[in-house]
């Protein structure tokens, strides 16, 4: 037998071990399964190591210590819930009785209803800077601070700067970067901060701390929270960085949703910091330690808005966000506002959105005109196509819209780091915000409409329109969706 028969053997049944990896240790859907078969099948050589750098799953090992640094969520929770609710949990449920399922479904999911919130909404980066710089200067105890992206370029060193005068004051500051996400700020960057008596954290280091070599690449925390005090919280669309300021011209303008939080909200803010931050630094220190500390003060009355924090990863077996995005759409009456800078839905999100346009809810849909992944783009446009088809109304914003939004009736949103695509809802770590409040509900709904106003409604022609070449690469780009 020739050489070519045993090597054809062997491609075959490397194929069928990874298919038996994939579908019995990694329990992969099925649609994942496919793609991945896909590319091995096309590409032998390069599609081995293509998946030994982004498809191999978080081992067994790695989900067992991020879960065994959480905070224990019995625990904690009675804690928390004394602090948030005291005795009258009951009466804080009954002020949203019309929302109960949504409110259990989160709930379920590990998040806390928090009451009497003051929320402030952020559409532009320097804006978003502005006000924690401000913060931070105020600070008297405690900064924590996760970011995706925390680069080293002007607005970086700005709030780099800040956390060092404060550490220098005393101030306990604690950072975590993620390795992929600031890969291009080198170690020295933020070394600094430690010289002053910071701490900080690598989530995920590359093998021996060689940036290039690292088997979680595919694994991002794409996370951004800013916990002061215990008593002020940051989280949403914006990093640290220049491009997020709008001073990028490719990128420009850059539309973006961020929010500010003072009261019991900042609860699970600084919950999901702290657990990013024990697994890091393998801390199992018991949540009252955490609470003697400070870093749960006693909230106060700020404001009248409800919310719940929802955190997801693929250190679990449930993509908790997603989920609940399907709640809210599948409860949703009136309308849906949706804006996104990726729109590469599964097929349960993919099918909640189709039965509310049949059910008579208005849904509109805003994605960025000037893409950053030209890709990515392609893939969203082939998805948006169907959904004009079945009555959605699709909206290209002038510029590049990052903010991760969606807007219910007119009572609930949701604002986070999650993007609509499979690669937030099952392979990056992840937060969402769900706030019920009409006042914040009527503000956003007039940021959309003033976007539209920017923005190119684009219907069933646009879509015929399009060059033979760009749907040919639409087509092959969406084979390979469920792990873009």
């Amino acid at each position: 037998m020739s050489v070519w028969f045993w090597v054809l053997i062997a491609y075959i049944s490397i194929n069928f071990i990874m298919f038996i990896s994939m579908v019995f240790f990694e329990r992969r859907k099925l649609s994942s399964v496919i793609s991945w078969l896909a590319i091995l099948t096309i590409f032998p050589i390069i599609g081995y190591l293509f998946y030994a750098v982004f498809g191999s799953g978080l081992s067994f090992r790695v989900r067992r210590m991020i879960s065994k640094h959480k905070l224990y969520q019995v625990e904690y929770d009675e804690e928390i819930r004394k602090h948030i609710l005291g005795t009258n949990e009951e009466e804080t449920l009954k002020r949203l009785k019309d929302d109960a399922g949504i409110v259990k479904c989160c709930y379920n999911y590990g998040s806390i209803l928090c009451p009497d919130n003051d929320v402030k909404i952020f559409r532009w980066g320097e804006e978003k800077i502005d006000y924690l710089l401000r913060d931070l200067e105020h600070a008297k105890h405690t900064i924590n601070m996760e970011y995706y992206i925390f680069a080293d370029d002007e607005v970086g060193k700005k709030v780099m700067d800040m956390l060092i005068k404060k550490a220098q004051q005393g101030v306990k500051v604690k950072l975590i970067y993620d390795s992929v996400g600031s890969l291009k700020a080198p170690r020295r960057f933020f070394r600094q901060l430690k010289k002053v008596g910071g701490e900080i954290g690598e989530f995920f280091p590359p093998f021996a701390y060689i940036r290039l070599i690292n088997m979680k690449l595919n694994y991002r925390n794409h996370k951004k929270i800013v916990v002061i005090d215990g008593k002020i919280a940051y989280t949403g669309g914006i990093n640290i960085r220049d491009d997020h300021m709008g001073k990028k011209k490719k990128v420009s303008p850059w539309r973006d949703a961020h929010i500010r939080v003072c009261g019991s909200g900042v609860y699970p803010l600084q919950e999901a910091f702290l657990n990013d931050w024990r697994y890091i630094k393998k801390e199992t220190f018991s949540s009252h330690k955490y609470i003697n500390e400070g870093l749960f003060p006693a909230p106060s009355v700020n404001g009248s808005a409800f919310m719940q924090v929802v955190c997801s990863g693929p250190d679990g077996n449930i993509p908790k966000i997603k989920e609940v995005f399907i709640k809210l759409i599948t409860n949703a009456k009136d309308s849906i506002l949706i804006q996104t800078p990726y729109f590469i839905p599964d097929e349960a999100f993919d099918a909640a959105l189709r039965i509310a346009l049949a059910s008579g809810v208005k849904v509109k849909i805003m994605l960025p005109s000037k893409p950053d992944y030209k890709t990515i783009f392609l893939v969203s446009l082939s998805y948006l196509k169907e959904f004009v088809e079945y009555g959605a109304e699709v909206y290209l914003y002038d510029g590049f819209l990052h903010s991760k939004v969606i807007v219910v009736d007119d009572d609930k949103m949701t604002i986070g780091t999650c993007n609509l695509d499979q690669r937030s809802f099952s392979l990056n770590f992840e937060d969402t915000v769900v706030l019920y409040s009409q006042q914040l509900n009527k503000k956003y709904r007039e940021y959309f409409k003033e976007d539209i106003s920017h923005s190119r409604l684009i219907d069933v022609k646009a879509f015929k329109k399009k060059r033979y070449l760009t749907k040919f690469l639409q087509a092959v780009f969406r084979l390979f969706s469920p792990i873009l």
